[in-house]
């Protein structure tokens, strides 16, 4: 059975692609630019076959495991890096890297809103989990928008406080509605913190925006960076896992954290993963341009279609995630159908909302992933809450991306 898309949405498809011939090869130049640093990083620490042996038990000597450390701290221009498969997802990587950050006494700041939804149940802002940064007495500051945008003023008042000992920077936009901040606006933002409190650390959670430029925030004045190896860095090929990179003695407080004091990175089998963490990461930067390139097609069809949407189709990228307001519950449940049905994986599945744990909202989700929730392969999430908005990310392919955009275009005309 060949997929079935109407005359309509092969004329949206070809009026759409028709003027994104400069945004396609502005992405490309950045995938060739990130490419030619990863290779750099694998020449430089002289990879070989013997790197991709996998370890039991401890994971002590896995010399594969321990280089694959050295050259995610290269790539990202770092002292240090943490890259393990013990890692859950991206929530328990940045968990490791704020407990590792500061101690009961100190404040923690946000400096771009609230956080994404999984993480306001670690600091203890929602929900009734025991264990919380707010259980150890940690405290929290929340530094909102202004106008949808960073509060640089607001934020220089927050930090200037000696008891702020680490302020994260979440570079996507979340469930929000602002704009994903470029690594420029991250680096003004870290200057910001920086020259009102130089003890700060500043953190970032650089989920979905890794290899969408050419400069890490790590390379701006950034302390760490933390991500999930499902997302960019992990190319479609990581079965699980994250990593944490920048200054040493931060990563090396995370990594107590992920183990147990005294143990920290020494242990950690990666039992036979190496092979795949390492093509993972040597394709990511072609895989992320291939997720980029169907976010800005499905952005101009959707456009072309009357719907609003952030990045618009004519903007610069800082990270794969597409922004589309649908307006209604039942708009995003056709489009979420209609991704499901263009997936390599349980593409007849008909996704529904549900009440997801880590969230106030029922969330629907569609994902037909080779990985199980990995937003690097075409996928598409919602809260169920008013403006329904659905926010799309991922593609392996940017021909397999635009396949399963036109079906969800498809649900949309029915």
């Amino acid at each position: 059975m060949s997929l079935q898309l109407s005359e309509k949405v092969l004329a949206l498809a070809a009026e759409a692609q028709s003027g994104l011939a400069e945004q396609f090869a502005r992405i490309d130049a950045i995938a060739e630019e990130n490419t030619r640093k990863v290779l750099a990083a694998f020449q430089n620490h002289r990879v070989a076959e013997s790197y991709f042996a996998g370890t039991t038990g401890y994971g002590y000597d896995d010399q594969g495991r321990d280089e694959l450390d050295k050259i995610y701290a290269e790539i990202f221009g770092t002292e240090e890096a943490l890259v393990r498969i013990q890692f859950v997802n991206g929530t328990h990587a940045i968990t490791c890297a704020l407990f590792g950050a500061v101690m009961p006494g100190d404040t923690l700041v946000y400096a771009v809103g609230a956080p994404y939804d999984t993480l306001q149940s670690v600091i203890g802002t929602t929900g009734d989990a025991r264990g919380t940064l707010l259980d150890y007495g940690i405290k929290y500051k929340e530094v909102g928008l202004k106008n949808n945008a960073p509060d640089k003023e607001t934020l220089a008042e927050a930090v200037r406080d000696r008891s702020v000992k680490a302020v994260v920077i979440q570079r996507s936009k979340g469930y929000s509605t602002r704009a994903t901040l470029s690594v420029a606006e991250i680096g003004e933002l870290a200057k910001i913190v920086k020259d009102n409190n130089p003890n700060a650390a500043v953190l970032v959670d650089n989920c979905y925006g890794e290899f969408v430029e050419t400069l890490e925030p790590t390379q701006v004045g950034a302390d760490l960076v933390v991500g999930s190896l499902i997302k960019n860095p992990g190319g479609g090929l990581a079965p699980t896992g994250g990593y944490i990179a920048g200054r040493a003695d931060l990563v090396q407080a995370a990594a107590q954290r992920l183990t147990v004091p005294g143990i920290g990175g020494e242990c950690g089998c990666t039992m036979g993963n190496n092979r795949a963490l390492y093509q993972g990461l040597f394709m990511a930067p072609h895989v992320v341009a291939q997720a980029v390139k169907t976010a800005v097609f499905a952005a101009k069809l959707m456009e072309l279609l009357g719907y609003e949407t952030e990045p618009r189709s004519d903007q610069v990228r800082h990270d794969i995630i597409q922004m589309i307001s649908l307006n209604t519950p039942e708009a995003v449940c056709k489009f979420c159908r209609g991704i499901q049905s263009g997936s390599p994986v349980d593409s007849y599945v008909t996704p529904e909302p549900w009440a997801m744990p880590g969230y106030d909202d029922q969330v629907i989700m569609a994902a037909g992933a080779f990985i199980q929730g990995a937003s690097i392969e075409l996928s598409a999430d919602a809260p169920m809450r008013p403006p329904y908005t659905v926010y799309l990310q991922g593609g392996l392919t940017y021909e397999s991306g635009k396949t399963g955009i036109l079906l969800a275009a498809e649900e949309l005309l029915k």
